[in-house]
C-alpha cells in the first residue's frame, strides 16, 4: 500500500486554510494546517513533509524568507514548494524563484489548478525519492563489494611478504615487490572507500592524539622512497626541528599523508622531485598551527579545475576531460582534514606542477 502523501498548508487566514483542505480533501492526501511561518519550521523538525503549500504574506516571517531557510537547509532543501499570493507581478515571481520556490499559484485559488499543481509537485517528489532510494541501494551495494575486497588483497600481500622471505633470486624478488607494491595500493583504495562510506553516514569518530606529525612522514618516507627510487623520482623532506606535536586523529591523518605522496608519485615524471615539506606557527593561545605541502614537478592542474578535484561527484567527468591528479584519494584527504576543521587546497608550483596543501 503506497503511503499517503503529507501535505503542509500554511497560511494565517483560517479560511484559506479550510478553504485548501477543502480542494484537496477527496485526493486522499495526509493534510496538516499551519498558521504561520515559524509554527512551519518548527513543524519541520519532527516530520519531513512531500509538499507545502505556503502562503507569501505571512506574520514575523514572510514566504520568502521561510523558502529561504528551507531551500539552504540541506536535509529539507529537496521538499517542494508552492508559493500562493494575492500579488501578480513579474517582481513578485522572480523574488519567489529566487528564494528557491518551486511553483506559484495566484488567490483566489481555483480548485482546478491547485489539483493539478499539487500532483505534478508530488509526482516529482515521488521521482526525487526513489531516485534517492536507487542511489542509497547502488552505494550500499558498492560499499558491500568494497568491504568484501579487503581479504583477498590482504591474502595477496601476506603471500607476497611470506614470497619474498623465502626467494633469493633477484629477478622474482623485483616482480615480487612490484605485486606488494600494486597490492599495498590497492589495499589502501580499499580502506579510503570504507572510511568514506563511514564519513558519509556520520559513523567515522575521530580518535584525536598527541602526534609526533615528523614521525608519521618519515614513516610514511619508508615506503614511498622504494616506489620513487622505482620510477626516478627523487623524494625530498623538509622537516622542521624539534619535532612537529599537535592533536591528530593517527591513522586518518597517516593515510592523509600516504595519498597525497601516493598521488604526487604516481603523476609526476622520472628526474623530478617530490618535495613534503612541514612547517607550524602558533596562535594567540599558543596553540600549533600546521601547514603541509606535496609538491611536485607534474603537469600541473589548471586554475579551472583546482576547486573540484576534492569533491566526489566531480571525479567522473575530471578524469573525462583528462585532468591529472584525481581520484577519490583526493576526495578522502578533504574529509579527513574538514573533519579536523583544517582545510585543503592546490595551487600551482612554478615553474611546473602543483602543490598541495593542507593546513589545520
Amino acid at each position: 500500500m503506497i503511503p499517503r502523501s503529507k501535505i503542509l498548508i500554511v497560511d494565517d487566514e483560517l479560511s484559506m486554510r479550510k478553504q485548501l483542505e477543502f480542494m484537496l480533501k477527496t485526493e486522499n492526501y495526509d493534510l496538516t494546517l499551519l498558521a504561520d511561518g515559524k509554527e512551519l519550521l518548527e513543524k519541520l523538525a519532527e516530520i519531513t513533509p512531500d509538499l507545502i503549500i505556503l502562503d507569501l504574506m505571512l506574520p514575523e516571517i514572510d514566504g520568502f524568507e521561510v523558502c529561504r531557510r528551507i531551500k539552504a537547509n540541506n536535509q529539507l532543501q529537496h521538499i517542494p514548494i508552492i508559493l500562493v499570493t494575492v500579488l501578480d507581478s513579474k517582481k513578485v515571481l522572480g523574488k519567489g524563484i529566487e528564494a528557491g520556490a518551486d511553483d506559484f499559484l495566484q488567490k483566489p485559488v481555483s480548485k482546478l489548478e491547485l489539483r493539478a499543481r499539487v500532483r505534478s509537485m508530488l509526482r516529482i517528489k515521488r521521482q526525487y525519492d526513489e531516485l534517492q532510494r536507487m542511489m542509497r541501494l547502488r552505494e550500499e551495494l558498492s560499499n558491500m563489494i568494497v568491504h568484501d575486497m579487503s581479504s583477498p588483497i590482504i591474502s595477496v600481500l601476506l603471500h607476497a611478504t611470506l614470497m619474498e622471505e623465502k626467494i633469493t633470486d633477484a629477478q622474482l624478488l623485483k616482480h615480487l615487490e612490484m605485486i606488494r607494491m600494486a597490492a599495498d595500493r590497492l589495499d589502501s583504495f580499499v580502506n579510503d572507500m570504507l572510511m568514506l562510506a563511514k564519513m558519509e553516514h556520520h559513523s567515522l569518530r575521530l580518535n584525536p592524539s598527541m602526534v609526533d606529525i615528523n614521525q608519521l612522514v618519515l614513516d610514511a618516507e619508508k615506503h614511498f622512497s622504494i616506489i620513487a627510487h622505482s620510477k626516478g623520482i627523487e623524494l625530498k623532506l623538509a622537516l622542521p626541528e624539534p619535532p612537529i606535536r599537535m592533536s591528530v586523529d593517527r591513522n586518518l591523518f597517516r593515510r592523509v599523508i600516504a595519498n597525497l605522496l601516493a598521488n604526487a608519485l604516481q603523476y609526476s615524471p622520472s628526474g623530478t622531485i617530490v618535495t613534503l615539506s612541514l612547517t607550524v606557527t602558533h596562535t594567540d593561545d599558543d596553540k600549533p598551527h600546521l601547514c603541509m605541502q606535496v609538491i611536485d614537478q607534474g603537469l600541473g592542474i589548471p586554475e579551472a579545475y583546482r576547486g573540484r578535484i576534492f569533491e566526489k561527484f566531480e571525479v567522473v567527468d575530471l578524469k573525462k576531460e583528462g585532468v591529472p591528479q584525481i581520484g577519490l584519494g583526493l576526495t578522502f584527504c578533504k574529509m579527513a582534514v574538514d573533519a579536523h576543521g583544517g582545510s585543503i587546497f592546490v595551487k600551482p608550483n612554478h615553474p611546473q606542477g602543483s602543490a598541495f596543501v593542507v593546513e589545520i
